[in-house]
């Protein structure tokens, strides 16, 4: 277990690590072998002595080998171009380094540091971010450097600071086991944190009296296990706990012995929230006033309340007022230090905390400083060894911002890690302007296909899963160690040896003489070293913990100071808080709307997710063939009433449009959203729509504190998008080799959509791409050209046609023979038929067609989608309903079927059709 150095011809190892998803922090066993092709990743199971997850994971770790075992679409060489609108060339490392350090440290010279910019990545190792920090902050000078983690986390983290005096919850995962009442806010732990989840299913199972109240607009899975169901509108969460905390101020349900020795600001608090009574909060946020009445009487009589919280609530232009409004119903009622209670939000990404540990981001230093207080700049001088006065005490440039200084001029050189803005910042339109308008971008990825490469001058390979060396903070504040398991591919470097290398270049030609050098580290062990140093002393001091004691006993909690045994789950159960006084601070918060009000022109709510089974933008995900079986396609989810008012049905083709920007998707009538509003998942990008996915319309205004944006919310309207004509093509192969090929092609259609789906029975890496497309006139023939040859769908001995030329119509269909029988190999289809799906269906069943070949053309009965449920176990909806029809329940489920026995994501959905169809 845990070798190191290379693999030897014929060995296999298994290496502890840690999963590169969600803030949950598992630990996974990576096997890895070396055959005659090379070192690759072969399986992957959750560590079972990992205290996060005890051995379990989601339907996306379980998937990490297969994610990593193609190398198709990774950067294997550092590439360069000189000029934007050249193609950019391999190169070898020296000279990279070497023009990105010149052509950095050059703009630095003329301009000076801030125009210079930074945007890394919550995915980023904490060593990786502690030398991009030093960087920019300690050789440069500039504070322009942000993370993807100011999207998701930032309101959570000024609402712990103003409530607390410091970052980190005081929580941890056992309270999920103590919790006797439990208030997801904005959350879809079900789809989102499914690990935890299921701590928590099992939790409520031994003990029927746990209550879970769900605030959500929508009735997701989660929502659909609560006992209460707040569908709140949008946007109004603070007038919900400002009427929770009215209740239990008028029924005397504080703490107010608590509240007069370790809080201030209640008075001013409690002035306001006479405004908000049960009934005017209840007209605000659109729910019944007794709903309301009835989760602030379970919360504030429960033993021990735990709230759990995520994007709903900091995706906000008003997220931090929303944090903070939840904290204090813990505040007032002393619902925390003790287990089961507290407010805990959930973090988004696997080391979102370890970068604000050591201050990877615009508005703070490392340690938890600040920016701005000249003692804090003064302690991190001497730490490195700076000369006084050498940081910068304006704070730096927030996500958002950046990306307007770089759109303006302000800004001239960005360096990306790890992200892919592109992507993933709202208004993606003016970000992708302002990427083009850059006098230099550098993007250090490890996967070439996402939608910020293409604007990359330097594109640098860096390691990913199962290749790096370091630690990640999860969400409840646990360090964990991830671990090598095989060397990297081609030429790529770890990140924080890639950035090591240009400061080296760029400190030769910008330090002053003397000066000491800031990048001797030279190994992670040694750089996480570096990073402990600064944080001695402070909240988070962790003086006691090195790269050896965690390899020694596991993944611990900070604070965790020298001399001490093991970390502290829980803080502030003595009523001492890190601020000037000791106490915690309570804050007036009055509820304000969302930054953009529904009109006429744009009348419609824009809620945005996840989905369960993919991730961000799925540069890694998006590689899973079975990872798309839940959901297939792209779409936009609204209510069946709102859809038959505008005359749409199951499968539309839809326009949405908003002030900044349109796209096109599929309608799915749902009434899991209430009527007037709409969702759409946020992982579909430019890989595989022929828009930039749902951010091409979301809303760009910020929290005036926590400059986090608005995400989550957007008015919007919805109309048919008229196409007359539609194509259909499909391909069995390698589905990653078939993507690449054919993305390019995306952009030219009104509405296209690639996914890969996985064919019963195949081999792991044979899998389908299928290609949805819709454009107001036939396209043309270069393009269908273009598509043949992607596709090798091109006309042959093994491909039959047909043509119409009359109706434009073009149908064709590809064989191969096996065990002499046909199976058909690929499908291009130029009219919307129920027969290019049928045969897809077919051939994606894996089954072999025993009519005559040409019978393939003739009108087949459409089969409906039978939607797969569970992943692990391929069971399908139509399996599991009619076994609830013959008297199973979810165990028995489990027992006939296999489903929700592996992973667990898919048990949720499996209740819901239970009682759905128990009750038909």
């Amino acid at each position: 277990m845990d070798g190191t150095g290379p693999l030897l011809p014929g060995e296999r190892r298994t290496t502890r690590s840690t999963c590169c998803y969600c803030g949950v922090g598992c630990g996974v066993l990576i096997h890895s072998e070396r055959t005659a092709a090379g070192e690759r990743i072969t399986g992957v199971e959750g560590d079972p002595d990992h205290p996060a997850n005890f051995g379990r994971l989601c339907s996306k770790g379980l998937a990490l080998a297969e994610s990593a075992r193609s190398l198709e679409g990774r950067v294997l060489a550092p590439q360069l171009r000189g000029r934007r609108q050249e193609a950019r060339r391999a190169v070898d490392w020296g000279l990279a380094l070497d023009t990105v350090a010149e052509r950095l440290a050059g703009i630095v010279e003329r301009h000076g540091p801030d125009a210079v910019a930074f945007y890394i990545s919550g995915q980023l190792l904490t060593e990786d971010y502690y030398v991009f920090n030093k960087l920019a902050k300690g050789l440069l000078g500039t504070n322009n450097i942000d993370t993807n983690s100011r999207l998701c986390m930032s309101s959570a983290v000024t609402g712990y600071k103003l409530a607390f005096g410091a970052d980190g919850p005081p929580t941890c995962y056992d309270d999920l086991e103590h919790a006797k009442t439990v208030l997801f806010a904005g959350s879809n732990a079900a789809y989102a944190h499914p690990v935890l989840f299921r701590r928590l299913e099992d939790a409520k199972e031994r003990d029927r009296d746990i209550r879970w109240i769900v605030v959500d607009p929508r009735r997701t899975d989660t929502a659909a296990m609560a006992d209460l169901h707040l569908q709140i509108q949008p946007g109004t969460d603070v007038a919900l706990f400002n009427g929770m905390l009215h209740h239990l101020v008028w029924e005397g349900l504080l703490d107010q012995a608590f509240i007069d020795a370790h809080t201030t600001g209640f008075g001013e608090l409690k002035q306001l929230l006479r405004e908000y009574t049960p009934r005017m909060s209840a007209e605000i946020c659109g729910i019944q006033a007794e709903d309301l009445v009835t989760a602030a009487e379970w919360f504030g009589r429960s033993p021990a309340a735990l709230s759990l919280y995520c994007m709903g609530l900091n995706q906000s232009a008003h997220g931090t007022d929303k944090n903070l409004a939840l904290i204090q119903l813990h505040l007032a009622t002393r619902q925390l230090g003790r287990p089961g209670a507290g407010p805990f939000s959930l973090t988004g990404q696997p080391n979102a905390m370890g970068g604000r540990e050591v201050g990877g981001m615009a508005t703070m230093l490392a340690a938890h400083r600040e920016i701005t207080d000249d003692t804090h700049r003064a302690e991190v001088e001497a730490l490195w060894r700076l000369a006084p006065g050498s940081l910068s005490p304006r704070p730096g440039l927030a996500a958002v911002e950046l990306f307007e200084a770089l759109h303006s001029g302000k800004v001239k050189a960005v360096w990306i890690a790890c992200t892919n803005p592109a992507h993933s910042m709202p208004d993606i339109g003016r970000v992708r302007e302002a990427l083009q308008r850059a006098e230099y971008v550098v993007v250090q990825e490890a996967f070439a296909d996402t939608d910020t490469v293409p604007y990359a001058d330097a594109l640098l390979p860096a390691t990913t899963w199962g290749e790096k060396d370091g630690t990640v903070t999860n969400s409840e504040r646990r360090i964990s160690r991830v671990r090598a398991a095989i060397a990297a591919p081609g030429q790529a470097k770890p990140d924080w040896w890639i950035v090591r290398e240009v400061a080296r270049r760029i400190e030769a030609r910008l330090a002053a003489p003397g000066a000491a050098p800031l990048f001797q580290a030279d190994a992670p062990a040694a750089i996480f070293d570096e990073h402990r140093a600064m944080t001695v002393g402070r909240d988070l001091d962790i003086g006691g913990l090195d790269h050896a004691r965690l390899d020694a006993h596991g993944p611990q909690q900070w604070p965790f100071p020298e001399g001490q045994a093991q970390g502290q789950p829980r803080r502030y159960g003595d009523g001492v808080f890190p601020t000037a006084d000791g106490r915690a601070r309570f804050h007036a918060t009055a509820y304000r709307p969302v930054a953009e009000q529904t009109s006429a022109r744009y009348p419609l709510r824009l809620v945005t997710g996840r989905l369960r089974d993919q991730w961000h933008g799925m540069s890694r995900t998006g590689r899973v063939a079975r990872l798309f079986a839940h959901n297939p396609e792209p779409g936009l989810r609204m209510h069946p009433d709102d859809a038959a008012r505008r005359g749409l049905r199951s499968g539309d083709l839809v326009r949405v449009s908003s002030k900044r920007g349109e796209l096109v998707l599929p309608l799915e009538p749902s009434d899991e959203v209430a009527s007037g509003t709409v969702f759409a998942a946020m992982h579909w990008s430019g890989q595989h729509l022929s828009s930039g996915g749902i951010n091409e319309v979301s809303q760009p205004a910020t929290d005036a504190r926590s400059r986090q944006p608005e995400l989550k919310h957007a008015a919007v309207r919805v109309e048919k998008a008229e196409f007359g004509w539609h194509l259909l093509a499909a391909r069995r192969g390698n589905a990653l080799l078939l993507h690449a090929a054919v993305q390019p092609l995306l952009k030219d259609c009104g509405y296209a959509a690639l996914s890969l789906q996985a064919e019963a029975g195949a081999a792991i890496d044979v899998a389908w791409l299928v290609l949805r497309a819709a454009s107001v006139e036939a396209m043309p023939a270069d393009w269908l050209a273009a598509l043949d040859h992607a596709l090798g769908l091109a006309a042959g001995a093994d491909t039959l046609e047909y043509r119409d030329a009359r109706r434009g119509l073009l149908k064709r269909v590809a064989w191969r023979e096996a065990d002499g029988e046909n199976f058909i190999d690929g499908v291009l289809w130029t009219d919307v038929h129920p027969a290019g799906e049928s045969l897809l269906r077919n051939a994606i069943a894996g089954d072999a067609w025993r009519r005559p070949r040409l019978a393939a053309f003739s009108a087949l009965a459409e089969v409906e989608r039978d939607p797969l449920v569970c992943v692990c176990r391929q069971v399908t909806e139509s399996a599991i309903r009619a076994e609830v029809r013959n008297g199973a329940d979810v165990p028995a489920l489990k027992q006939r079927l296999g489903c929700g026995t592996v992973c667990g994501s898919c048990v949720p959905q499996l209740n819901r059709l239970a009682r759905e169809t128990a009750s038909a």
